[in-house]
């Protein structure tokens, strides 16, 4: 785990521009929001998930969340099929507050292009970089 300035930032993630972080496991990537984006929208109230089954494009939204202050869109970090999605998120969607990187996931994807996409994304020093130059431009303005 790093510390960038206040923010968490596992190590052995992937980070897309959006702010969606992607772990690679056996095959499959599990997807949720990173520390940055859950600290700086507040308390989560609503998401919308995918659906099981259903096709995602990189860079393409799949779904929408909703704090007091914030409503976004969930951008997919890697292309694939939606084969698991985090139910609980819909009843506690305040997950991705308490355990952005544990409980607070969205879903797990059989990707269709990741040797491909990966390298689009941010990974341990260009996410770290990456980290700080948001710092700057969201935060300290």
């Amino acid at each position: 785990m790093v510390k960038v300035e206040e923010y968490d930032l596992p190590d052995d993630l992937y980070y897309h521009e959006e702010h969606c972080w992607v772990k690679i496991e056996d095959g499959k990537v599990r997807i949720g929001f990173d520390d940055f984006t859950q600290k700086l929208a507040g308390k989560m109230k609503r998401i919308s998930l995918p659906f099981e089954g259903d096709e995602l494009q990189q860079d393409q939204p799949i779904g929408t969340i909703e704090s007091g202050k914030w409503v976004g869109k969930i951008i997919a970090p890697v292309s694939g099929v939606v084969v698991q999605v985090n139910e609980k998120m819909e009843e506690t969607p305040w997950l991705i507050n308490d355990d952005p990187y544990g409980q607070g996931w969205i879903a797990v994807v059989e990707p269709s292009k990741l040797q491909e996409e990966l390298p689009k994304l941010h990974y341990k020093e260009k996410a770290v970089e990456w980290t700080k130059r948001e710092i700057k431009e969201h935060v300290k303005k």
